[in-house]
């Protein structure tokens, strides 16, 4: 167990961030991971917030156990699944700047595409499209255990969904459930999730819950039409974060 208290200086602003990104604002969350390794090495800091995060996705998953979309979900878990274990293989080959990069570019992408395009005839909502799950859902779980940043591209496939926004933060709350619970196998066999970590993590676990919670309240005072312009801009913000992070990281 950690006992270092410059750690917990960082580890509860980053344990807060998450509970607010999986209370519904998700993309806030983007700090946390490079707070945690201020004090600790990132594969640690990952082992150690995966507990943190399955415990907050218990709390989530409860709370919107009745707004969920099962036909984004079907879209979405094949191809997340695909990409956890691309993550897993292929974490050593590719930079974490490289994907950074390519996730910056893709989440700035889209949502100047949203904003800048007329929207179609037919309105805004548009189809489940297999092609296009695929691809997210794959992006997404990769980007999840390689840089622990799985919203961006979950976000791009849910939100022309139409979706409600309970509808919405219960279906996230589901798939990234999902996503981290299959994380649990690789990280063990990375050794990663060993006692010590498992323990700090454990210490973590009552603050997570109350900045879960808080997140939850707040999305829920939200007006709905406010939310989605919320979410757009944290995508939009939290892409030209891992865009500028990745082109630096290349300089």
């Amino acid at each position: 167990m950690i006992t270092d208290p410059f750690f917990y200086v960082v580890a509860v602003p980053a344990v807060i961030l998450y509970g607010l990104s999986k209370g519904g604002f998700g993309g806030v969350a983007i700090l946390s991971m490079p707070l945690l390794s201020l004090a600790i090495s990132p594969i640690h800091a990952a082992a150690i917030m995966l507990p943190v995060l399955m415990v907050q996705d218990v709390v989530t998953v409860w709370s919107y156990r009745k707004t969920w979309d099962w036909p984004t979900l079907k879209h979405l878990a094949p191809g997340a699944l695909v990409g956890i274990l691309a993550g897993y293989v292929f974490a050593s080959y590719v930079s974490e700047p490289a994907v950074r990069l390519i996730v910056g570019v893709i989440a700035v992408g889209f949502c100047l595409d949203r904003w800048l395009r007329p929207p179609p005839a037919g309105g805004e909502q548009r189809p489940q499209d297999w092609t296009s799950g695929s691809i997210l859902g794959a992006l997404s779980g990769y980007t999840s255990f390689v840089i622990h940043v799985g919203g961006p591209p979950f976000n791009m496939y849910a939100m022309p969904r139409g979706l409600s926004r309970d509808v919405f933060v219960g279906t996230a709350a589901v798939f990234f459930a999902a996503v981290n619970l299959v994380k649990v196998t690789p990280f063990l066999a990375l050794g990663a999730l060993n006692p010590g970590n498992l323990a700090t993590a454990a210490v973590l676990f009552p603050l997570a819950i109350v900045a879960n919670m808080g997140g939850i309240w707040l999305v829920r005072r939200v007006p709905a039409h406010l939310f989605y312009r919320i979410i757009y801009g944290l995508t939009f913000v939290v892409g030209c974060v891992l865009l500028v992070g990745g082109v630096r990281a290349f300089l």
